[in-house]
């Protein structure tokens, strides 16, 4: 069975290609072929990396192209040129996507069909960076493929629909709930292949964990995870809730927007752009949103790239004790995308703010580059795991379950 997944965003979308046969594999195996189109800063211009199982590899840049026809000449790699690895297109048995906003109608993945499409358009005001990128995705499919292979949209809301009510519902007039505005948190992707990655790391069933997982990139959430379900999650009616994020604020006060809006006279567009495109990481230090360039800045004596990891730590150990308090135990706290992965002094210093729950980070594997698996010291109270998340590869089972 090959499976195709596109996983697409505002500034980029990879691809990959898997060969599975009957037996679903226990451990990710090496796709046939992964690509990444990177958008860069000049309009119409898309860097297109392509890689197969083979070593075989393209660059190519393209100018004056649309998304869409960005993400066609893609495709074309599978079976075009020197990364081809398949025949013809109708080789490809299905192709799951990664959408991020599925609202309240969709709470597993599900087969794309004209009405799934409406509902994903239609949401695209609450995710406009994604929900429009992912739909361009399906119908770049649809143009090359036809109707004829299956797609399937596995939603990053969907495995926080189970979260009750109390965590779910704004403190607003009811019908703002009956209006569809409540939390849906995102992430749910990665949040939930790690909770299921870190029952087999420790060697119990999910069932009985209680999790905290740190999905950390350039957008952060958390999720509280008990019983094998998100019962928290910072993000909320959109993705732009919670943490401090790279370019993103995070959560604020809305008597903030209240006075820009009101006294400063800013409209829609410039509020969307400020906490959208200019806060966070980047808003504050006035550098970055890339964690590595602030801590080149710190070491240089930047106190504004300073100022902003003490506030991204001290929003991240807020939100870790927000997601404790609806768990009653952590059995353990759980580190993954771009920055948990890979900034192993975010780690210690969070590890640190936290001693007082009697968690113990041991420095020496927390400072192997690119370390996987439980970092805590043997007398944690807590396991602290390094899980490098497999979007991809979640998308590639929930096809291969559906077919």
């Amino acid at each position: 069975m090959k499976i195709l997944v596109l996983n697409a965003g505002s500034s980029s979308q990879k691809s990959c290609l898997y060969n599975l046969d009957n037996v679903l594999p226990p451990e990710p195996p090496t796709p046939l072929w992964e690509a990444q189109i990177d958008w860069t800063h000049h309009q119409g211009v898309a860097e297109i990396h392509v890689k197969t199982i083979y070593g075989d590899f393209l660059k190519q840049e393209l100018n004056s192209v649309s998304h869409r026809e960005a993400t066609t000449e893609m495709l074309k790699t599978l079976w075009q040129g020197v990364t081809k690895v398949i025949q013809q297109p109708q080789d490809i048995d299905i192709v799951g996507h990664r959408v991020v906003h599925g609202g309240e109608e969709y709470s597993a993945s599900t087969r794309i069909t004209p009405e799934v499409k409406a509902v994903i358009s239609r949401l695209a005001t609450l995710a406009p960076a994604h929900n429009p990128a992912n739909l361009e995705g399906i119908e770049a499919i649809e143009e090359i493929l036809g109707d004829k292979i299956p797609q399937v949209a596995v939603f990053d809301t969907a495995f926080h629909t189970q979260m009750p009510l109390a965590a779910a519902v704004y403190p607003l007039p009811y019908e703002f709930l009956t209006q569809g505005i409540r939390r849906y948190g995102f992430h749910g992707i990665s949040h939930q292949y790690c909770s299921q990655k870190a029952a087999a790391i420790l060697g119990r069933e999910l069932t009985d964990l209680r999790l905290i997982t740190c999905h950390l990139g350039n957008g952060c959430s958390l999720a509280a995870i008990r019983d094998g379900h998100s019962v928290d999650t910072t993000m909320g009616f959109t993705p732009l809730d919670g943490l401090m994020m790279g370019s993103r604020s995070g959560a604020v006060d809305p008597g903030i927007l209240i006075y820009l809006l009101r006294e400063k006279g800013y409209s829609i567009e410039e509020l969307d752009q400020l906490l959208n495109k200019s806060s966070g990481l980047k808003g504050v230090s006035g550098i970055s949103e890339d964690m590595r360039q602030l801590n080149i800045a710190i070491a240089d004596g930047n106190h504004r790239a300073q100022l902003a990891i003490d506030i991204y730590i001290h929003r991240l150990c807020s939100g870790i004790g927000a997601m404790l308090a609806n768990l009653g135990r952590l059995d353990a706290l759980i580190f993954t995308a771009g920055v948990g992965e890979n900034a192993a002094n975010i780690r210690e210093r969070v590890c640190e703010s936290l001693t007082f729950l009697d968690l113990k980070i041991d420095k020496e594997k927390n400072n192997i580059p690119h370390i996987t698996g439980d970092i805590a010291t043997v007398d944690s109270a807590a396991r602290i795991l390094v899980i490098h998340t497999q979007e991809d590869w979640a998308i590639a089972q929930e096809c291969w379950h559906l077919l």
